[in-house]
């Protein structure tokens, strides 16, 4: 399965007929009605855990659940894997994948609705309609919550079982990099001390990344690229540093064109699409750095 950079908006797979083997489990209108649906979908999960599914039948589920678009149950399978694992073990490239993926929709989704609600508190501030700026502040709290949880389970996950285990650089980086992005993500819209500390965080776990990565992957590994990506990224948004975020994703660039001619035919797409947003991103980021320069 080839890799697919977190840094990348995930396409949707091709629309394949699935058939899920019969498997009895309690049927969800046996729950009490008064949980919300969201709340049965996950006792069903739990349930469906509680039956030992198999390394393989978590996998299949998750894949099910993503050729479905139900995300969320999608993280609940890759979840119940990483936890359930006996022996604890490295995660192989397709489960990596499918975490990944499960984990980028849920809160790429999530990030959207922040914007969007953000954008609509902006407008109703200028419109000084207080009463409808204080319905979108309370909408936008609901968000930051579940944004927050999101960015803390998966953050659990990587801490508890996911970095230890990892003991291929490859994994490694791919790990410590998702870390930088989801510390990263918290840092969009926290504030304060929070959203320093976020930060904080995300500099700490790209910087270890980039250690590892700068020692043992080709400057056109697809995972090394799309770290590059992300942290230039970070220095953009996050950090208000234009001149460190172009250094950084041009110095990526170059070393990767460098080496291009060794670039095998698996990654090849993948290290190429990166290195196209890089290369985007270098022509976006200096063009508002000179017009900034025009109008001092």
């Amino acid at each position: 399965m080839s890799f697919s950079p977190t840094a990348l908006v995930v396409s949707r797979s091709r629309r394949k007929r699935i058939c899920l083997a019969s498997k009895k489990f309690p049927p969800i209108s046996n729950f009490p009605v008064k949980k919300t649906e969201k709340e049965r979908r996950k006792i069903e999960i739990s349930l469906m855990a509680a039956a030992t599914l198999s390394r393989d039948q978590y996998v299949y589920m998750a894949k099910l659940a993503e050729q479905a678009e139900r995300y969320e149950e999608m993280v609940e399978f890759m979840e119940q894997l990483v936890t359930g694992a006996t022996p604890a073990g490295e995660l192989t490239v397709e489960e990596r994948n499918l975490l990944s993926v499960a984990y980028k929709n849920v809160i790429g989704s999530l990030r959207a609705a922040w914007r969007i609600v953000s954008s609509i508190e902006q407008k109703e501030e200028g419109r000084k309609n207080e009463e409808h700026v204080s319905l979108v502040k309370d909408y936008r709290s609901k968000v930051e919550t579940e944004l927050s949880s999101i960015c803390s389970g998966i953050l659990r996950l990587l801490d508890s079982h996911l970095i230890p285990s990892a003991t291929a650089s490859e994994s490694k980086v791919f790990y410590l990099k998702m870390k930088g992005d989801y510390h990263r993500y918290l840092a969009e819209f926290k504030s304060g001390d929070e959203r320093k500390t976020a930060a904080e965080d995300t500099m700490i776990a790209y910087k270890a990344a980039q250690d590892v990565a700068v020692a043992d992957l080709a400057p056109t590994h697809p995972i090394r690229l799309g770290l590059a990506l992300n942290f230039s990224v970070f220095y953009y948004e996050i950090l208000n540093s234009s001149e460190k975020a172009c250094s950084m994703a041009k110095q990526a660039f170059e070393e990767a064109i460098a080496e291009l001619d060794t670039l095998g035919e698996e990654s090849y797409k993948d290290s190429t699409l990166i290195m196209q947003l890089l290369r985007d991103n270098l022509t976006l980021w200096t063009s508002d750095m000179q017009e900034q320069m025009d109008e001092a």
